[in-house]
């Protein structure tokens, strides 16, 4: 039997993934761009999902040399949306943050009208059946012997 050709990595890395598609780091401005197209693409149906972390986008092994030089580490604020299918990032300094979250805020605000409202049961009618429920378990159940 011969032996099976290798294989080319570039040939397998050709195939589709189910991955979203992501782009590199947006500038603040055109983030804000893209995350009102992902709202407005997901009124009807879809969701949006933004995450928001505390980083400084460098490795460890540089904030310990950075710690250890005694340099001061500048952390930013990393932002991550996604709907699935597309997947947008930026980061926002501290200088930048009040700005950002402000049109941020304003953003979510204009879009949030397109939330589902609540189911939730009728309070009295679950306090009625939890008081019926505590009588019936105190209520004695046969002759009581004195």
């Amino acid at each position: 039997m011969a032996p099976a050709p290798p294989r080319n990595r570039s040939a397998t890395s050709s195939v589709a993934s189910s991955k979203p598609s992501v782009k590199g780091p947006l500038h603040p401005d055109s983030f804000l761009n893209e995350l009102t197209a992902m709202f407005e693409r997901s009124t009807a149906k879809g969701s949006v999902w933004v995450t928001l972390k505390r980083s400084s986008l460098k490795s460890k092994v540089q904030r310990n040399k950075m710690k250890t030089a005694g340099e001061p580490i500048e952390f930013r604020c990393l932002i991550r949306a996604t709907d699935g299918k597309k997947t947008i990032s930026t980061s926002v300094g501290a200088k930048d943050q009040q700005r950002f979250q402000a049109s941020y805020a304003t953003i979510l605000k204009a879009h949030m009208t397109s939330l589902k409202k609540r189911e939730r049961k009728d309070r009295r009618k679950t306090t009625d059946a939890d008081k019926k429920q505590e009588v019936s378990k105190k209520a004695p159940s046969g002759p009581k012997a004195f």
